[in-house]
């Protein structure tokens, strides 16, 4: 299915990065070797190591290449991004690109290689649906690695040792289903709110079903707020706050870095649910005691919202891409298309425990969660990416502490919109 809305266009209420990289220093090694620089935020597990061994594996058709794998935590994936491109000799050749207004400025910031011509025709066309994703103004800066729809990720096990048969499809199913689980002495839900992001998600989720189609790309793409499906979103978190059906202390809960970690909670079945996007079957597996996807997983749709005036289908998600540096040797897009391919993208499934960008490679997805996942993409009329990713760096994160703000007691639903709007007119 088509990436509907990626917003790519983005909006002009973030200052571009000050400085367009324009080399880097470290293309040839001491050998003689070409040299690519990697950065991707696979820290631990079959991630890590599926990046190593696909490089292992080009090096050794390439023999004039070196490339040097960088894992960085995903939290600090964007600073470190932003601070290295303002620099020459630290700005890697292929990093993570998760589109929206954040491609945006580093293409306008002159920092992207244009690869419309580098791509293949194989990888271009096993792809057709996801590229728009990473293109700006019809050209393609970026290659996505996976489709990650986001929605409910929870226990089997949980939720029938509760005696929730059923998964919910709306809101008011939602809570007696959420309480019913309390009650049973279980978390109903995980949050790391620690890092901000997995917090502002519900009110992400919540703004998509209350907000009609129109007015939710009037938001994404001119910066109007000024619905009060906006304000609603807010006073839906509320609600859901005083059930208090979090765990305790989830505002100071990591979201994916250890066994305390939200995902930690799911692997361990220590909560039942959990809101995010499709990578986390890989993160909840790398957490679990043995290592191993955990068997009970399901998902469902985000419920739809008694008289939401959204798109009850839609879904919230994004893609994990890779983008090439403008100063990039072209060893590097070499690199890019053999990582794309069918073959390795199937490897990526697997490794990742996620949905590959590549439509041939889908049959790699043998996960009953991940599956559902896929259906809900594909039976969505309407799909957009995550609002931080859409509003670009500063907009984004203003956005998700005022979230959590609110969700502290610090603020309230009007003081989120507002958040949002001051940042934005700051530019």
């Amino acid at each position: 299915m088509r990436l509907k809305q990626v917003l790519a266009a983005g909006l002009s209420i973030v200052t571009l990065f000050s400085l367009a990289a324009c080399g880097n220093s470290n293309s040839a090694s001491s050998d003689g070797k070409t040299e690519i620089t990697l950065w991707h935020n696979s820290t631990t597990g079959d991630g890590k190591a599926y990046w190593q061994s696909a490089a292992d594996a080009f090096m050794e058709d390439h023999p004039n290449v070196s490339i040097k794998i960088e894992p960085i935590q995903n939290e600090d994936m964007d600073g470190k991004l932003q601070t290295a491109l303002q620099d020459p000799n630290s700005a890697p050749d292929i990093f993570m690109s998760r589109g929206g207004k954040k491609l945006r400025d580093m293409v306008e910031a002159g920092q992207l290689m244009d690869i419309s011509d580098k791509v293949s025709d194989t990888v271009k066309t096993q792809m057709k649906s996801a590229l728009s994703a990473e293109s700006v103004d019809g050209k393609l800066y970026a290659v996505p690695q996976s489709v990650l729809p986001g929605g409910m990720w929870y226990s089997q096990d949980l939720f029938t040792q509760a005696g929730v048969s059923q998964t919910p499809t709306n809101w008011d199913e939602f809570k007696t289903a959420a309480v019913q689980i309390k009650d049973a002495g279980i978390t109903p839900i995980a949050l790391g709110g620690k890092d901000a992001w997995p917090a502002a998600h519900w009110w992400y989720w919540f703004a998509l079903r209350e907000c009609p189609t129109k007015v939710f790309d009037a938001a994404t793409t001119k910066g109007d707020f000024s619905d009060g499906c906006w304000i609603k979103a807010g006073e839906d978190v509320e609600e859901l706050l005083k059930l208090d059906v979090f765990n305790e202390g989830f505002l100071t809960t990591p979201a994916q870095q250890g066994a305390g970690s939200s995902a930690g909670l799911i692997a361990n079945h220590m909560a039942s649910m959990e809101l995010m996007g499709g990578w986390d079957p890989g993160v909840i597996r790398d957490l679990t005691p043995d290592g191993k996807d955990l068997a009970d997983l399901g998902f469902f749709p985000f419920p739809a919202v008694e008289n939401g005036k959204g798109d009850a289908t839609a879904v919230m998600g994004g893609v994990d891409a890779l983008a090439v540096g403008q100063w990039a040797p072209e060893e590097a897009v070499e690199f890019l298309n053999f990582v794309s391919e069918k073959d390795w993208q199937e490897k990526y499934a697997k490794a990742f425990s996620t949905i590959p960008a590549s439509k041939e490679a889908q049959d790699a997805v043998t996960s009953s969660a991940l599956k559902g996942a896929l259906e809900a993409y594909n039976n969505a009329s309407y799909v957009t990416i995550w609002l931080d990713t859409v509003f670009g760096q500063n907009v984004g994160n203003a956005l998700n502490e005022g979230v959590v703000n609110m969700m502290a007691g610090k603020g309230t639903p009007q003081d989120v919109v507002k958040t949002i709007e001051d940042a934005a007119a700051k530019g």
